[in-house]
């Protein structure tokens, strides 16, 4: 008796909505930032604040690998990202800057 079955008869005709796609892009760069910053934080603890002193900790980080440098362009444009986008939904809160539903209502 395994029917298969669609889990709900709505989710082929869900459109995406703005207000509920910029919150979820929103986090993804946050949850990046976040790893990113408890790996600083444990290097820091494994090696100490130290190794922020020497020549040869940055040229490791920017000369040594191109797919170190990639992470940290990916890490600038993540903070970036981020970083506006929560600038936009304070905007959009307190102010009513922009207001998405209008936009919808329109198309």
């Amino acid at each position: 008796m395994n029917i298969l079955r669609p889990l709900s008869p709505h989710l082929p005709i869900y459109k995406p909505q703005l207000t509920s796609t910029f919150p979820i892009s929103h986090r993804i760069p946050g949850a990046f930032l976040a790893t990113i910053v408890l790996f600083f934080y444990l290097l820091c603890l494994k090696i100490g604040l130290i190794c922020f002193t020497y020549d040869n900790f940055y040229q490791f980080l920017f000369y040594s690998s191109k797919l170190i440098l990639i992470s940290v362009e990916i890490t600038a444009l993540a903070l970036s990202y981020h970083l506006y986008n929560g600038v936009r939904h304070l905007l959009t809160d307190f102010s009513g800057f922009i207001s998405f539903n209008e936009l919808e209502e329109k198309d």
